[in-house]
C-alpha cells in the first residue's frame, strides 16, 4: 500500500464512518480498486477506525466531559444512566467480537457482492426511518440501548452502515434526533478501542498484524481519517437534526446496485 492509497482510503474512512453510507463497505470497494486485500487490508482498517474514534473524542469532548463529571459524583444521575446505556449497547457487539471474530473476518474477505447487497439494506433502513414518523421520546431507555446495540452488532457486515443502522433503528424507536446522533457516535468508542488494544497485545507478543504495510502509509492513513472524521462528525450531527437521511439512502442504493452489477459482470 502506497502513501497515496493510504491517503485516499483514510479520507474515505473518515468521511464514511459518520455519514450513513458504510465505511467498511467503501473501504472494501476502495481496497479492491487499489488491489489491496487480506491481512494488509484488515490491519489498515483497524488503524483508520481508531483514528475516527479520536476524531469523535475531539468533536464530542464537551459531551464526554459532561459524562465523566457526572459519573464521578458516584450517584445515580442522568450521566450515570447514559454510561449504563452505552455499556448495555456494547453487549451484542462484545458477543460478536468474542465468539464470531473469525467469521466476521472471513466475511470481510468474501468479495464485493455482499458489500453491494448490504448497501441496499442500508438504503432500505434509511428510507424506512425517513418516512416512518414515530412519536419522539426525550430519553433513551435501556431497552432501546440494547436494541440499538443489536443493530450495531449486525453492522459488522461490510456495506451495512454502522451509523446509518444505529441511527435509523433509534429513530424508528422514537428517540430524539440530536441526542441519538451523539449516542450513536459515542457507543462505538469502547468496542473500537478494545479491538485496538487486542492488536497492541498481539504486537507485544511479536505477531505481525500489519502485513507489508509501510509505516508511512499507516501514519498517512491515520491522519487523513482523523481530519476528515472531524469534519464528517460535525456535519452528520446537523444532518440528523434536519432529518435529511433520504439522500444517503439514494446514494447507498445507487452504489450498491453498481457494485452488484460490476461483481456479477466479472
Amino acid at each position: 500500500m502506497s502513501w497515496f492509497e493510504a491517503l485516499v482510503l483514510g479520507i474515505v474512512q473518515g468521511l464514511t464512518e459518520y455519514l450513513p453510507v458504510s465505511s467498511s463497505g467503501h473501504l472494501a470497494i476502495g481496497s479492491a480498486l487499489f488491489g489491496i486485500e487480506g491481512e494488509e487490508n484488515l490491519a489498515f482498517t483497524i488503524v483508520v477506525h481508531v483514528a475516527t474514534v479520536f476524531s469523535t473524542l475531539v468533536i464530542l469532548w464537551k459531551e464526554i466531559e459532561w459524562i465523566f463529571r457526572g459519573l464521578f459524583k458516584f450517584q445515580m444521575n442522568s450521566e450515570t444512566r447514559y454510561v449504563i446505556n452505552i455499556l448495555i449497547s456494547m453487549i451484542p457487539i462484545g458477543i460478536v467480537g468474542v465468539f464470531f471474530k473469525d467469521t466476521v473476518e472471513a466475511i470481510f474477505g468474501s468479495g464485493l457482492l455482499i458489500v453491494g447487497c448490504m448497501l441496499l439494506v442500508t438504503a432500505a433502513l434509511l428510507s424506512f426511518s425517513y418516512y416512518a414518523k414515530p412519536r419522539q421520546k426525550e430519553n433513551l431507555s435501556m431497552k432501546d440501548a440494547f436494541i440499538i446495540g443489536l443493530a450495531q452488532a449486525c453492522a459488522v457486515l461490510p456495506g451495512l452502515s454502522r451509523s446509518g443502522t444505529t441511527i435509523a433503528t433509534g429513530l424508528l424507536l422514537g428517540n430524539n434526533k440530536a441526542k441519538l446522533a451523539q449516542f450513536s457516535f459515542l457507543m462505538v468508542i469502547p468496542p473500537i478501542l478494545g479491538e485496538a488494544l487486542l492488536d497492541v497485545l498481539k504486537l507485544v507478543k511479536g505477531e505481525n498484524i500489519a502485513g507489508d504495510i509501510p509505516t508511512l502509509s499507516l501514519v498517512v492513513g491515520f491522519v487523513a481519517a482523523f481530519l476528515s472524521g472531524c469534519l464528517a462528525c460535525k456535519w452528520m450531527i446537523n444532518i440528523v437534526k434536519k432529518g435529511k437521511l433520504i439522500y444517503f439512502a439514494i446514494y447507498c442504493a445507487i452504489v450498491g446496485l453498481i457494485t452488484i452489477a460490476c461483481t456479477l459482470m466479472k
